[in-house]
């Protein structure tokens, strides 16, 4: 009964350890791109006649 419990508990944490890599490499490249995107909306600011 232990042996299944930890077997368990050992693939929960492998899991849970493979999720936070994803969100955070998922959460750098969102980043990135808004921050290049904003950029690029900021140079092209300029070019803008009202």
């Amino acid at each position: 009964m232990d042996e299944k419990v930890f077997k368990s508990m050992g693939r929960i944490g492998a899991a849970n350890i493979a999720m936070g890599i994803i969100c955070i490499t998922i959460g750098l490249s969102i980043g990135i791109v808004s921050i290049v995107c904003g950029g690029k909306l900021l140079s092209d600011k300029k070019h803008l006649l009202f």
